[in-house]
């Protein structure tokens, strides 16, 4: 099973917010009811679980709130 999870744009060091937005679950039957984790949270799901953490890139760019 695999957790897919990507750096919030918004995030900084220091914040009291999640860090993290999940982007996908593949295999298993896991279900997260949350859009954004902390990292803390995601070594607890994938050690309990037995799940693999992928962190996807983020290119730099983005619509930076503009809509297409």
């Amino acid at each position: 099973m695999k957790v897919f999870v990507r750096e919030r744009r918004r995030s900084e060091d220091g914040d009291k917010k999640p860090r993290y937005r999940v982007v996908g679950v593949d295999g298993g039957e896991l279900t997260l009811k949350v859009k954004r984790i902390r990292k803390c949270e995601l070594k607890q799901i994938a050690e309990h679980t037995g799940a693999e953490i992928v962190y996807l890139t983020r290119d730099g760019k983005g619509s930076e709130g503009k809509k297409a």
